[in-house]
């Protein structure tokens, strides 16, 4: 099948790790060529150009700035996104007829764009749903639900569902929100396409983890807890100061934090007043470096904000699971992440903002070995039963095929 795949991520190949990449591989794998809509930012100085790498096309968009810059150059350019795109897909890709659309969410305002090239080649639809917007801004008060905001945006999501054929969300509390909170969607377009990830062939535990740990100053006798990924208000952050001050000075664990995001001054400010003595704070690092650190620590975190009436399913799991990390979640009461960590014995779960249990789980896993390992162990086994990238591509897949054999729709 000839397939376009949108996306407001950065990606000028296929070759680097990560949930959208894994997934264009697993495509091209299976001989479907892939086309790939993804912006770049004009204060990297680069014209719109097109990448080829075997049955994958990347057109990469010059677009204005829409991060690390003012809210006028923010606004105009989020706006003037969507016209950009099809006008790059017009003038480079005139000549494919596509049988598949796969987006993701964000954004949301892909929806002209969409309805395009939908009816112009008669092309199926598939939402990769990854967050829900407006709804998870009015959670953590960005802006009202009386807003003019909540109300334009809540009907732009509302006609993006309905022009899509297919909806795969993250997990079965994802499914039961949309179905619920959309009742005028046909439930059975709506499914679970989890988050997944190809399974690395580079797994193997590192030779030099003693020295590593030297060098980052990681008592090589402590348990060490990483929090990996975004640090921003979703993440309801405030309560990392919580876990950091509640066990300070403990030798017997030790406080990894490597991430970016819009709090990351702020527990970088943490970090300069308080001095703890068993946490260590790393800036984003690269996939492999990331992956790499990963492999020196023993049990994963989970934070979000408390606040949240939407069932966010952060992909960082995954890091964890494939690395036989077991985790610790702190969370609102409406993900399932937890649950499925519980229900399937590879984690813990407690309410974001109650320290004490918290604490109780944490206490759980320090200098308990056994522990750790039978429930990293079940993580694994779940996350290659459930998470990699091959079952999200027969998910989507089962939609094109009679008989096991690939139809056109």
């Amino acid at each position: 099948m000839n397939i376009l795949f949108l996306t407001l991520s950065r990606l000028e190949s296929v070759k680097d790790g990560g949930i959208y990449a894994d997934l264009i591989r697993e495509f091209s794998k299976h001989g479907h060529k892939v086309y790939i809509v993804s912006p770049i930012e004009r204060r990297f100085n680069q014209e719109t150009k097109i990448v080829r790498e075997n049955n994958v096309s990347i057109l990469v968009v010059k677009i204005l700035n829409v991060t690390k810059t003012n809210l006028i150059e923010k606004g105009i350019g989020t706006l003037l996104i969507e016209n950009q795109y099809f006008s790059a897909v017009k003038k480079h890709f005139s000549d494919i007829k596509f049988d598949l659309i796969l987006y993701s969410t964000p954004p949301i305002t892909f929806t002209k764009l969409i309805k395009k090239i939908k009816y112009k080649y008669n092309t199926k639809s598939y939402l990769l749903l990854k967050d829900i917007f407006p709804q998870n801004a009015v959670d953590i008060e960005l802006f009202s639900k009386k807003s003019l905001f909540y109300k334009f945006f809540r009907k732009k999501e509302k006609k993006l569902y309905a022009l899509s054929d297919f909806i795969g969300c993250m997990s079965p509390a994802n499914v039961e929100y949309v179905t619920n909170h959309n009742p005028e969607l046909n439930s059975e377009k709506v499914e679970v396409c989890p988050n997944s990830i190809e399974i690395k062939t580079d797994r193997n535990i590192l030779n030099n983890q003693e020295e590593r740990k030297r060098q980052l100053g990681i008592p090589k006798e402590s348990t060490i807890f990483l929090y990996g990924g975004n640090l921003g208000k979703p993440q309801g952050i405030d309560f990392l100061y919580d876990i950091l001050k509640s066990n300070e000075s403990k030798e017997d664990r030790f406080f990894v934090i490597a991430g970016s995001g819009t709090e990351y001054n702020k527990v970088k400010k943490w970090f300069n007043e308080e001095n703890f003595s068993n946490a260590l704070l790393l800036k984003s690092l690269p996939s492999k470096e990331y992956d790499n650190l990963v492999r020196l620590c023993d049990v994963g975190f989970i934070l979000l904000d408390n606040r949240f009436t939407i069932p966010n399913y952060p992909s960082r799991l995954l890091s964890y699971l494939e690395n036989k990390l077991p985790i610790l979640a702190a969370t609102d009461v409406s993900t399932d992440i937890g649950k499925i960590a519980e229900a399937n014995k590879y984690g813990f779960w407690c309410l974001n903002g109650d320290i004490d249990k918290f604490n109780f789980y944490l206490n759980k896993y320090v200098n308990n070995n056994n522990l750790i390992q039978n429930m990293g162990i079940n993580g694994y086994n779940f996350f290659v039963d459930n998470y990699t990238v091959d079952k999200s591509y027969n998910i989507i897949m089962k939609h094109f095929k009679k008989d096991g054999i690939l139809v056109n729709q």
